[in-house]
């Protein structure tokens, strides 16, 4: 089983020809609502990268809050609807789900704001009383939209379990001391690896970024560099994997596919370079398609 502890949020899309400079209005294009979040997305991404469970497939698992309003029913059936299992998906009473507004312009790049609502309220306790379900797993996957009080706790449990523990550090924040010491696999992108090595995210090369990140404790760094690859600092040396050649639509979320095409090909049994790899192909083909959720593809659509 792969259980994902971390956000879920209704994404709000909106084309832009570009993005606005300050003070600027710009007329935009289509508008959408999509089931997003960094964690819902990632485990979207890692249960239609396992198949199905019935045949053979990994089980894939929530530990999330929303809200008790319409946002929060859409965003719990969209989950339920890929497979996952939503049993410590806790609905707030009164509270608002999170939500991202995203503006996506005519190059596929994002901006994204967030109001984290229900995420910010996922504590320690939910984890504690998740603890069952987190024994059953094989992978924990974090990433950083919920508490870092919160997600240090889960990390700690997870670690104790002796389960394998996958920390997107996303949104970029700086980590408590020690706490990377206790993950397998850190997979930032550049500017996040650059902020958690306390460097400028131009002033030094890839190879020297995940030098610096295994020094801080963790052993695997794999870090996503969008349209130039992913370069990968193993037990087994470095490596850059390059990208396929795509037309990118819409960014949005190719990092959390990355993620959820990697650690589903880790659970079923991939060496670590097959698994990037079938992470790279599920980003590539998600870039091609508009949204969060709507772009993430199927194990039967890549091969």
């Amino acid at each position: 089983m792969i259980v994902v502890i971390g956000s879920i949020n209704m994404d709000l899309v909106l084309r832009v020809p570009r993005m606005p400079l300050p003070g600027e209005t710009l007329t935009g294009g289509a508008f959408r609502t999509i089931p997003g979040g960094k964690g819902a997305n990632q485990a979207v991404a890692c249960a239609r990268m396992s198949g199905k469970a019935e045949a053979g497939g990994q089980r894939v698992a929530m530990v999330a809050c929303v809200g008790d309003d319409a946002f929060g029913a859409t965003l719990r059936s969209a989950l339920v609807g890929d497979g996952i299992i939503d049993s410590h998906i806790t609905t707030l009473p009164g509270v608002a789900s999170g939500i991202a507004s995203i503006l996506v312009d005519d190059n596929g790049q994002n901006s994204i704001v967030i109001a984290g609502g229900a995420n910010d309220l996922l504590s320690p306790a939910h984890i504690d009383a998740a603890q069952g379900l987190i024994e059953q797993a094989d992978i924990v996957v974090l990433q950083l939209e919920t508490p870092m009080d919160t997600v240090v706790h889960a990390i700690k449990l997870a670690r104790s379990l002796g389960k394998t523990v996958v920390l997107n550090p996303a949104p970029a924040a700086s980590l408590p001391d020690g706490v990377l010491e206790l993950v397998d696999y850190l997979i930032p992108n550049e500017i996040e690896a650059a902020m958690l090595a306390g460097v400028a995210p131009d002033s030094t090369d890839i190879a020297a970024l995940a030098a610096a990140l295994q020094k801080q404790g963790s052993d695997n760094i794999i870090i996503t560099l969008g349209s130039k690859g992913v370069h990968a600092a193993l037990y087994g040396g470095d490596t850059t994997f390059p990208a396929e050649a795509v037309k990118a639509v819409d960014t949005t979320a190719a990092g959390d596919t990355f993620i959820g095409g990697f650690v589903a090909g880790l659970a079923s049994g991939m060496d670590e370079a097959e698994a990037i790899g079938q992470g790279q192909r599920a980003a590539a083909w998600s870039v091609t398609k508009p949204g969060a959720q709507t772009s993430i593809p199927f194990l039967h659509e890549l091969f």
